[in-house]
């Protein structure tokens, strides 16, 4: 018998409880509908900030979680390293590969300079241009014995056109 009025009286305590705790939240929204119907306009709600002082908490060291936090930073260090080394060999093999292209094509210009540069010394060189040239100026071509090569060659040999240091007439 009295384990069926302790039995009754904790489901006597449970129904009460459990009515408590209906009766609680229907009053709860009951006033936070009366509270949202008597709202002007779209104001905010105000909470206010309970500030708890947790100064005087002391956290208790864990050598195990300070051996796994080392490790794991550890960890990211060698990874980051790894990371940043592909990423400067990255950019790196970039950078040599912009300069390999300014390289060719400063060649290609070089070579297209050069180009240039030998057609204009066939134009500038031609037997012809340079006979005209010196009839021009008033050269004629040299008389047997006028020209003395240097080297000590042949005297009577052929020589197209040589101006010697004779003074040009002004114009």
């Amino acid at each position: 018998m009295a384990t069926m009025t302790t039995v009754a009286g904790m489901d006597v305590m449970g129904t009460r409880s459990r009515s408590r705790v209906a009766s609680v939240s229907e009053r709860n929204s009951s006033l936070f509908e009366a509270q949202r119907r008597n709202r002007r306009g779209p104001t905010p709600e105000v909470f206010f900030t309970k500030h708890i002082d947790n100064s005087r908490i002391v956290k208790a060291d864990d050598p195990e979680r300070r051996r796994e936090m080392r490790t794991f930073a550890m960890v990211m260090g060698v990874l980051f390293m790894l990371v940043m080394v592909y990423v400067w060999q990255h950019f790196a093999a970039i950078e040599v590969g912009y300069h390999v292209e300014a390289q060719k094509s400063q060649v290609e210009q070089l070579r297209e300079e050069n180009r240039q540069l030998r057609l204009t010394e066939a134009q500038l060189s031609d037997p012809g241009r340079i006979d005209k040239i010196a009839k021009q100026l008033g050269l004629d071509s040299p008389q047997p014995g006028q020209v003395v090569r240097p080297d000590g060659g042949d005297v009577n040999a052929p020589v197209l056109a040589q101006a010697g240091t004779t003074s040009l007439p002004a114009y």
